[in-house]
């Protein structure tokens, strides 16, 4: 199976988040008494490497991008199945730890999800626009452009 490689400095991080999550308190059943804002800086990492999982492979699946091309994100991201699911069960199993029992189903569906496409976009953005403008012929030599005086 194909497994998402995340960049070695998003990698670090997730390493030191879940290392500082490995503590006792962090381990028992009952939540930590986690401030909303502490809880989005200990998950961006996270959620981060989620994304550009979900970015490297919605690009290599060719079903995946036509729906990223539509602009259909979340079917993009739907194709891809159990590829990003390391990167998924970390962001559940960290909130589970902040937040409580299913306190990580939660806030993947209703939190992560919810902005996905707009990260997905964000994320692939600079791909869609070069793709456009390669498929609408519109690439121009820059030395063969003159200048207005």
């Amino acid at each position: 199976m194909a497994q998402c490689k995340a960049r070695p400095r998003a990698r670090a991080l997730l390493v030191l988040v879940l290392a500082a999550c490995a503590t006792p308190s962090a381990i028992s059943a009952r939540p930590m008494s986690t401030p909303p804002e502490r809880t989005r800086a200990i998950l961006a990492p996270l959620e981060i490497a989620a994304t550009e999982c979900f970015a490297s492979a919605i690009l290599a699946n060719p079903r995946a991008r036509t729906h990223a091309e539509a602009g259909r994100w979340y079917q993009a991201a739907g194709v891809m199945g159990v590829i990003c699911q390391r990167e998924v069960d970390a962001i559940v199993r960290t909130s589970d730890r902040l937040l409580g029992v299913q306190g990580g189903q939660h806030y993947f569906k209703n939190v992560y999800v919810k902005r996905l496409d707009q990260d997905l976009a964000a994320r692939l953005r600079p791909w869609l626009e070069s793709k456009s403008v390669a498929s609408a012929g519109l690439i121009v030599d820059p030395s063969s452009t003159a200048t207005v005086e």
